[in-house]
Protein backbone atom coordinates (compact mmCIF):
# COMPACT_ATOMS: atom_id res chain seq x y z
CA UNK A 1 0.00 0.00 0.00
CA UNK A 2 1.14 3.88 -1.06
CA UNK A 3 2.42 5.00 2.75
CA UNK A 4 0.76 8.45 1.33
CA UNK A 5 -2.57 7.60 1.42
CA UNK A 6 -3.94 8.40 4.87
CA UNK A 7 -7.20 7.77 6.75
CA UNK A 8 -8.46 11.25 5.63
CA UNK A 9 -8.11 10.68 1.85
CA UNK A 10 -10.59 7.83 1.82
CA UNK A 11 -13.05 9.15 4.48
CA UNK A 12 -12.66 12.36 2.14
CA UNK A 13 -13.68 10.07 -1.09
CA UNK A 14 -16.04 7.60 0.81
CA UNK A 15 -18.10 10.68 1.92
CA UNK A 16 -18.18 12.40 -1.45
CA UNK A 17 -19.19 9.73 -3.41
CA UNK A 18 -21.86 8.53 -1.32
CA UNK A 19 -23.35 12.56 -1.24
CA UNK A 20 -22.84 12.87 -4.73
CA UNK A 21 -21.64 16.35 -4.10
CA UNK A 22 -18.72 17.87 -2.79
CA UNK A 23 -20.70 20.61 -0.91
CA UNK A 24 -23.09 18.11 0.82
CA UNK A 25 -19.66 15.59 1.97
CA UNK A 26 -17.71 18.84 3.20
CA UNK A 27 -20.90 19.53 5.37
CA UNK A 28 -21.19 16.09 6.77
CA UNK A 29 -17.40 15.87 7.93
CA UNK A 30 -17.07 19.36 8.86
CA UNK A 31 -14.59 20.74 6.60
CA UNK A 32 -14.92 23.78 3.85
CA UNK A 33 -15.37 22.61 -0.06
CA UNK A 34 -11.87 23.82 -1.30
CA UNK A 35 -10.84 21.79 1.84
CA UNK A 36 -12.52 18.28 0.76
CA UNK A 37 -11.74 18.90 -3.01
CA UNK A 38 -7.91 19.60 -2.22
CA UNK A 39 -7.98 15.93 -0.29
CA UNK A 40 -9.11 14.20 -3.31
CA UNK A 41 -6.91 15.80 -6.07
CA UNK A 42 -3.96 14.91 -3.56
CA UNK A 43 -5.82 11.11 -3.38
CA UNK A 44 -6.12 10.63 -6.95
CA UNK A 45 -2.82 11.87 -7.61
CA UNK A 46 -1.33 9.01 -5.27
CA UNK A 47 -3.25 6.35 -7.04
CA UNK A 48 -2.43 8.13 -10.44
CA UNK A 49 -5.99 7.37 -11.59
CA UNK A 50 -9.27 10.27 -12.60
CA UNK A 51 -11.89 8.48 -9.38
CA UNK A 52 -14.48 11.34 -9.66
CA UNK A 53 -16.20 13.31 -12.86
CA UNK A 54 -17.00 16.53 -11.59
CA UNK A 55 -19.50 18.23 -13.33
CA UNK A 56 -22.27 21.21 -12.30
CA UNK A 57 -24.92 18.68 -11.28
CA UNK A 58 -22.56 16.84 -9.09
CA UNK A 59 -19.62 14.53 -8.80
CA UNK A 60 -19.90 10.48 -10.25
CA UNK A 61 -17.20 8.07 -9.68
CA UNK A 62 -15.18 7.14 -13.07
CA UNK A 63 -15.23 3.22 -13.61
CA UNK A 64 -12.06 2.93 -11.11
CA UNK A 65 -13.34 5.04 -8.72
CA UNK A 66 -16.31 2.29 -8.44
CA UNK A 67 -13.44 -0.01 -7.88
CA UNK A 68 -11.18 1.94 -5.24
CA UNK A 69 -14.59 2.94 -3.17
CA UNK A 70 -15.05 -0.86 -2.47
CA UNK A 71 -11.96 -1.62 -0.82
CA UNK A 72 -11.66 2.29 0.75
CA UNK A 73 -14.90 1.69 2.48
CA UNK A 74 -13.74 -1.55 4.12
CA UNK A 75 -10.61 0.09 5.18
CA UNK A 76 -12.16 2.26 7.22
CA UNK A 77 -14.70 0.31 8.76
CA UNK A 78 -12.55 -1.92 9.65
CA UNK A 79 -10.07 0.52 11.09
CA UNK A 80 -12.76 2.27 13.39
CA UNK A 81 -13.99 -1.32 14.42
CA UNK A 82 -10.73 -2.31 15.64
CA UNK A 83 -10.35 0.78 17.68
CA UNK A 84 -13.78 0.17 19.12
CA UNK A 85 -12.86 -2.85 20.22
CA UNK A 86 -9.61 -2.08 21.30
CA UNK A 87 -11.23 0.90 24.02
CA UNK A 88 -13.49 -1.96 24.97
CA UNK A 89 -11.20 -4.56 25.45
CA UNK A 90 -9.24 -1.90 28.02
CA UNK A 91 -11.95 -1.44 30.15
CA UNK A 92 -13.30 1.84 28.79
CA UNK A 93 -16.40 0.74 27.90
CA UNK A 94 -18.48 -0.70 25.34
CA UNK A 95 -20.65 2.07 22.57
CA UNK A 96 -23.04 1.33 19.98
CA UNK A 97 -23.95 3.40 17.20
CA UNK A 98 -27.44 2.56 15.87
CA UNK A 99 -28.83 3.38 12.94
CA UNK A 100 -32.62 3.34 12.76
CA UNK A 101 -35.50 4.13 10.37
CA UNK A 102 -38.32 5.88 11.17
CA UNK A 103 -40.84 3.09 12.10
CA UNK A 104 -38.12 1.26 14.38
CA UNK A 105 -37.55 4.39 16.11
CA UNK A 106 -41.36 5.09 16.50
CA UNK A 107 -42.26 0.98 17.23
CA UNK A 108 -39.13 -1.47 18.18
CA UNK A 109 -36.66 0.84 19.77
CA UNK A 110 -38.74 2.15 22.61
CA UNK A 111 -39.56 -1.01 23.65
CA UNK A 112 -36.47 -2.45 24.00
CA UNK A 113 -33.86 0.15 24.02
CA UNK A 114 -34.06 0.99 27.66
CA UNK A 115 -34.78 -2.61 29.00
CA UNK A 116 -31.20 -3.11 26.90
CA UNK A 117 -29.44 -0.47 28.71
CA UNK A 118 -30.55 -1.11 32.31
CA UNK A 119 -29.30 -4.62 31.60
CA UNK A 120 -25.87 -3.28 30.15
CA UNK A 121 -24.93 -0.42 32.12
CA UNK A 122 -21.56 -0.32 30.45
CA UNK A 123 -22.47 -0.19 27.14
CA UNK A 124 -23.04 3.57 25.57
CA UNK A 125 -26.28 3.31 22.93
CA UNK A 126 -26.35 5.80 20.33
CA UNK A 127 -29.26 6.57 18.27
CA UNK A 128 -29.05 8.08 14.95
CA UNK A 129 -32.40 8.69 12.82
CA UNK A 130 -32.46 8.83 9.08
CA UNK A 131 -33.12 7.83 5.68
CA UNK A 132 -32.22 4.62 4.20
CA UNK A 133 -29.19 6.14 2.43
CA UNK A 134 -28.22 7.86 4.93
CA UNK A 135 -27.61 5.72 7.33
CA UNK A 136 -26.31 2.28 5.14
CA UNK A 137 -23.71 4.74 3.54
CA UNK A 138 -22.80 5.61 7.58
CA UNK A 139 -22.71 1.91 8.30
CA UNK A 140 -20.30 0.82 5.23
CA UNK A 141 -18.24 3.72 6.21
CA UNK A 142 -17.75 2.40 9.56
CA UNK A 143 -19.42 5.58 11.68
CA UNK A 144 -22.41 3.12 12.77
CA UNK A 145 -22.52 -0.83 14.30
CA UNK A 146 -25.53 -1.20 12.29
CA UNK A 147 -28.77 -0.17 10.86
CA UNK A 148 -32.27 -1.23 11.51
CA UNK A 149 -35.20 -1.06 9.14
CA UNK A 150 -36.37 -1.70 6.03
CA UNK A 151 -34.55 -3.95 3.29
CA UNK A 152 -33.24 -1.43 0.82
CA UNK A 153 -32.92 -1.84 -2.73
CA UNK A 154 -30.16 -4.46 -3.95
CA UNK A 155 -27.54 -1.38 -4.97
CA UNK A 156 -28.03 0.16 -1.56
CA UNK A 157 -27.08 -3.21 0.00
CA UNK A 158 -23.93 -3.77 -1.43
CA UNK A 159 -21.15 -4.72 1.05
CA UNK A 160 -24.41 -5.46 3.90
CA UNK A 161 -25.64 -8.64 5.29
CA UNK A 162 -29.37 -8.50 6.36
CA UNK A 163 -31.34 -10.28 9.17
CA UNK A 164 -35.37 -10.20 9.17
CA UNK A 165 -36.86 -9.01 11.95
CA UNK A 166 -40.67 -8.68 10.59
CA UNK A 167 -42.61 -7.97 7.73
CA UNK A 168 -44.25 -4.51 8.04
CA UNK A 169 -47.09 -2.82 5.37
CA UNK A 170 -47.31 0.78 4.24
CA UNK A 171 -50.39 2.42 5.44
CA UNK A 172 -52.13 5.68 3.89
CA UNK A 173 -52.93 7.72 6.98
CA UNK A 174 -55.29 10.84 7.55
CA UNK A 175 -56.49 12.82 10.12
CA UNK A 176 -59.68 11.35 12.24
CA UNK A 177 -62.76 12.86 10.54
CA UNK A 178 -61.11 13.47 7.43
CA UNK A 179 -62.76 13.69 4.15
CA UNK A 180 -60.20 10.86 2.84
CA UNK A 181 -61.43 8.72 5.58
CA UNK A 182 -63.86 6.68 3.58
CA UNK A 183 -61.88 6.41 0.38
CA UNK A 184 -61.78 2.36 -0.24
CA UNK A 185 -60.20 3.12 -3.71
CA UNK A 186 -56.34 4.14 -4.34
CA UNK A 187 -56.78 5.94 -7.64
CA UNK A 188 -59.71 8.04 -5.41
CA UNK A 189 -56.94 9.74 -3.46
CA UNK A 190 -56.03 12.19 -6.51
CA UNK A 191 -58.86 14.31 -4.99
CA UNK A 192 -56.13 14.65 -2.12
CA UNK A 193 -53.24 15.98 -1.54
CA UNK A 194 -50.51 13.41 -1.26
CA UNK A 195 -47.67 12.86 1.42
CA UNK A 196 -45.80 10.49 -0.68
CA UNK A 197 -42.39 8.39 -0.19
CA UNK A 198 -39.42 9.94 -2.08
CA UNK A 199 -37.15 8.36 -4.32
CA UNK A 200 -34.37 7.54 -2.00
CA UNK A 201 -37.11 6.37 0.37
CA UNK A 202 -37.10 2.03 1.25
CA UNK A 203 -41.10 2.05 0.80
CA UNK A 204 -41.12 4.49 -2.51
CA UNK A 205 -40.32 0.83 -5.37
CA UNK A 206 -43.02 -0.71 -3.16
CA UNK A 207 -45.57 1.77 -3.91
CA UNK A 208 -44.42 2.64 -6.62
CA UNK A 209 -44.98 -0.73 -8.02
CA UNK A 210 -48.53 -1.55 -6.21
CA UNK A 211 -49.56 1.97 -8.00
CA UNK A 212 -48.84 0.70 -11.64
CA UNK A 213 -50.23 -2.53 -11.15
CA UNK A 214 -53.42 -1.39 -10.47
CA UNK A 215 -52.89 2.02 -13.88
CA UNK A 216 -52.52 4.73 -11.24
CA UNK A 217 -50.16 7.36 -12.57
CA UNK A 218 -48.29 9.40 -9.84
CA UNK A 219 -50.23 11.58 -7.86
CA UNK A 220 -50.17 15.35 -9.09
CA UNK A 221 -51.06 16.52 -6.00
CA UNK A 222 -47.83 15.46 -4.08
CA UNK A 223 -45.11 16.41 -1.62
CA UNK A 224 -42.32 14.18 -1.56
CA UNK A 225 -41.01 13.94 2.23
CA UNK A 226 -39.49 10.97 4.36
CA UNK A 227 -39.72 13.05 7.62
CA UNK A 228 -42.43 11.43 9.76
CA UNK A 229 -42.39 15.23 12.06
CA UNK A 230 -43.58 16.69 8.95
CA UNK A 231 -45.64 14.21 7.77
CA UNK A 232 -47.64 13.82 11.34
CA UNK A 233 -47.88 17.59 11.17
CA UNK A 234 -49.34 18.19 7.99
CA UNK A 235 -52.00 15.33 8.18
CA UNK A 236 -52.83 16.00 11.30
CA UNK A 237 -53.16 19.97 10.22
CA UNK A 238 -55.18 19.45 7.00
CA UNK A 239 -57.83 17.18 7.08
CA UNK A 240 -57.23 16.98 3.00
CA UNK A 241 -54.20 15.56 3.33
CA UNK A 242 -53.24 11.61 3.13
CA UNK A 243 -50.25 9.78 4.11
CA UNK A 244 -48.43 6.80 2.75
CA UNK A 245 -46.22 5.74 5.19
CA UNK A 246 -44.62 2.92 7.02
CA UNK A 247 -47.38 1.58 9.13
CA UNK A 248 -44.79 1.35 12.43
CA UNK A 249 -44.60 5.07 12.11
CA UNK A 250 -48.00 5.99 12.86
CA UNK A 251 -49.12 2.54 14.73
CA UNK A 252 -48.65 4.77 18.23
CA UNK A 253 -50.77 7.52 16.39
CA UNK A 254 -53.57 5.36 14.67
CA UNK A 255 -53.82 3.73 18.57
CA UNK A 256 -54.53 6.99 20.23
CA UNK A 257 -56.99 8.15 17.49
CA UNK A 258 -55.52 10.67 15.84
CA UNK A 259 -54.74 9.01 12.58
CA UNK A 260 -57.56 6.96 10.76
CA UNK A 261 -55.39 3.91 8.64
CA UNK A 262 -57.41 4.22 5.04
CA UNK A 263 -59.20 0.51 4.38
CA UNK A 264 -56.98 0.12 1.12
CA UNK A 265 -55.53 -3.16 0.07
CA UNK A 266 -51.83 -3.01 0.89
CA UNK A 267 -50.83 -6.33 0.77
CA UNK A 268 -48.21 -5.90 -1.98
CA UNK A 269 -46.22 -3.12 0.12
CA UNK A 270 -45.19 -5.80 3.05
CA UNK A 271 -41.98 -5.35 2.98
CA UNK A 272 -38.55 -6.92 5.37
CA UNK A 273 -37.55 -4.95 8.44
CA UNK A 274 -34.52 -6.00 10.17
CA UNK A 275 -30.57 -5.34 10.88
CA UNK A 276 -28.22 -4.76 8.68
CA UNK A 277 -24.77 -4.89 9.43
CA UNK A 278 -21.08 -5.07 7.04
CA UNK A 279 -20.48 -8.35 5.66
CA UNK A 280 -17.80 -10.43 6.68
CA UNK A 281 -17.38 -8.34 9.80
CA UNK A 282 -16.74 -9.87 13.00
CA UNK A 283 -19.58 -8.22 15.61
CA UNK A 284 -18.66 -6.99 18.82
CA UNK A 285 -19.75 -8.87 21.89
CA UNK A 286 -22.29 -5.71 22.18
CA UNK A 287 -23.21 -5.58 19.09
CA UNK A 288 -24.42 -9.58 19.20
CA UNK A 289 -26.36 -8.41 22.80
CA UNK A 290 -27.60 -6.10 20.88
CA UNK A 291 -29.04 -8.04 18.46
CA UNK A 292 -29.75 -10.61 20.51
CA UNK A 293 -32.79 -8.11 22.07
CA UNK A 294 -33.49 -6.88 19.06
CA UNK A 295 -34.71 -10.30 17.48
CA UNK A 296 -36.41 -11.43 21.06
CA UNK A 297 -38.40 -8.12 20.86
CA UNK A 298 -39.89 -8.36 17.31
CA UNK A 299 -40.39 -11.68 18.24
CA UNK A 300 -42.68 -11.24 21.31
CA UNK A 301 -43.39 -7.75 21.94
CA UNK A 302 -44.67 -8.42 25.54
CA UNK A 303 -41.28 -9.54 26.82
CA UNK A 304 -38.55 -7.72 28.45
CA UNK A 305 -35.85 -7.71 26.40
CA UNK A 306 -32.41 -9.36 27.97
Amino acid sequence: MDRRIKFRHLDAFSAIARARSLKRASEQLNLTQPAISKTLRELEEIVGAVLMERSRSGVALTPEGEVFLQFAEQSTAALRHGLRSVRATSGAGASLKIGALPSVVSHLLPRMVPAFAARNPDTLIEIHEGPHHDLTTRLRAGRLDMVVGRLGRPESMQGLSFRQLYSEEVAVVTARGGPAASVRRLGDLEAFRVLYPPKDSAIRPLVARLLISQGIPLFANRIESASPAFGRTVTLGDPGTVWFISLGVVAGDIAGGLLVRLDLDMAATAGAVGIMTRAEEVPSAASRAFARALVQAAADPGATPA
